[in-house]
């Protein structure tokens, strides 16, 4: 059976997205945007964007403008063409790369952000980390919501089978099946937003600077929390 909303806030109440240190006041002056939003944000064409929205991301990448300032499109390091290859569904990586950037990722457990900055690939960098409340997000977005059960953005190990159906909204999760065979910390690995969030301000409970798993300071708390 799927989840409803109620539900998932319940199991749920928090999101997290991790994202390069030092871009807070860029993600609090023109929100929280996929890869595809920031390129149209900072009219990047031609083969630069083709680079960057459609094909593999091996480091981080920054992009700028005169007027706008800068941001930075993270990398996709855990991810290869080869292992793409091997578990994609009716897809190509190209395919799979341009539906990733189209989408903004949230972790929907605080273990899981701590798994990802205690790994050895991020343990000694810095991160920005932003938490947001759950209720306040699917009631203005959830509409443009989906849900996946592995993270998309990596095929290391054994790489999960994945395609356009990876993605599905809460009313067609198989949450219930997921619960039974994951338990409610694994029956949803990612929730995304198509293309942005521009309100993120009115979502935002807190922010941290963190290295590695150890909190720095504090970038923003909400008042009533």
């Amino acid at each position: 059976m799927p989840i409803s909303s109620e539900e998932f806030i319940e199991h749920y109440p928090r999101l997290y997205h991790m994202a390069e240190h030092g871009t807070w006041p860029s993600i609090q002056r023109h929100g929280l945007r996929s890869t595809t939003a920031l390129l149209e944000l900072f009219s990047v064409n031609g083969d630069r964007r083709r680079q960057l929205e459609s094909h593999h991301r091996p480091k981080s990448e920054q992009i700028q403008d005169n007027k706008l300032g800068f941001a930075t499109i993270r990398d996709q390091g855990p991810m290869s063409d080869a292992a793409l290859n091997k578990c994609l569904r009716n897809m190509t990586p190209r395919q799979w790369y341009e539906l990733l950037n189209r989408k903004v990722f949230f972790w929907v457990t605080e273990k899981r952000v701590e798994t990802l900055l205690a790994a050895r690939r991020y343990r000694s960098k810095e991160h920005t980390v932003v938490t947001l409340d759950t209720a306040s997000v699917l009631a203005r977005h959830v509409g443009r919501i989906t849900l996946s059960p592995i993270n998309s953005g990596s095929t290391l190990y054994v790489p999960q089978a994945r395609g356009r159906d990876s993605f599905l909204p809460l009313d067609s999760y198989p949450f219930t099946e997921r619960r039974k065979k994951r338990g409610i910390p694994n029956a949803v690995a990612e929730l995304a937003i198509d293309h942005a969030m521009l309100d993120i301000l009115d979502h935002t409970i807190r922010v941290e600077h963190r290295r590695g798993p150890r909190v720095v300071e504090v970038l923003y708390g909400r008042p009533d929390q």
